[in-house]
C-alpha cells in the first residue's frame, strides 16, 4: 500500500467539490491548487560568524524535510561589509507529498505552539494568489531541540497556489485549515 499524505487525500475528496461549489467552477481543473512552499531564513548576522549558515542549514533541514541551501549575495554592500557571492541566508522549496507533509505539520503542531497566536493574518496576499506568512521564532518546529539552539531566529513561509486571485487562494487556505484571522 502506497503512503499518501492527509492533506493530499483531503484536497482530493473535500477541497476540491467545495470550492466548485463556492466559485461555481465548471470543471475540477479549474480549482485553485497549492503548486508549492518556499521557506526563507534571512540570516543578516552570519556575515561576522559563518557558522550561523551551517546551523541554520542543519536546522532548516530537519523542520523541511528536504535539504536547504545556502542562499548567496548578488552584490557588494560596503555599508554591510558585505561582498558578491557571501552566504547570507537559507531557503527550501518544497513541492509534491513533502509539501503536503509540511503544511500538515504546520498547521496541527507548530502554529499552535505560537504564544498568544489568534491565527494569521490575511494580509500576506501578492494580487496574484500567493500568500506569505512570517515565523518569529524557529522553536515552534518541534524537531527544533530547544536547549541545542544558539540564536532564534524567525523566517518566512510562502504558499505558491494557481489561484487567479486572492480571494481563491485564501479559499483554498482555509480550506486546508489554515487558521485566517480576518482584520476588516
Amino acid at each position: 500500500m502506497e503512503f499518501k499524505p492527509r492533506l493530499k487525500t483531503k484536497y482530493n475528496e473535500k477541497i476540491v467539490p467545495a470550492l466548485v461549489k463556492q466559485f461555481e467552477f465548471r470543471n475540477n481543473m479549474e480549482v485553485p491548487k497549492l503548486k508549492k512552499i518556499c521557506i526563507n531564513q534571512g540570516m543578516g548576522s552570519a556575515i561576522a560568524d559563518k557558522k550561523l549558515i551551517d546551523v541554520s542549514i542543519s536546522e532548516m533541514t530537519m523542520i523541511a524535510g528536504q535539504k536547504a541551501v545556502p542562499t548567496k549575495s548578488k552584490k557588494d554592500i560596503s555599508n554591510f561589509k558585505l561582498r558578491k557571492g557571501m552566504p547570507i541566508g537559507v531557503r527550501v522549496t518544497l513541492r509534491g507529498d513533502k509539501m503536503y507533509e509540511f503544511l500538515d505539520r504546520l498547521i496541527s503542531v507548530a502554529l499552535p505552539r505560537v504564544r498568544d497566536f489568534r491565527g494569521v493574518s490575511d494580509k500576506g496576499f501578492d494580487g496574484k494568489g500567493n500568500y506569505t506568512l512570517g515565523i518569529h521564532e524557529q522553536i515552534i518546529f518541534p524537531e527544533i531541540n530547544i536547549d541545542k539552539i544558539a540564536k532564534i531566529t524567525g523566517m518566512d513561509v510562502t504558499f505558491v497556489t494557481s489561484a487567479k486571485n486572492d480571494k481563491e487562494a485564501l479559499a483554498l487556505l482555509k480550506e486546508f485549515g489554515l487558521p485566517v484571522k480576518n482584520q476588516k
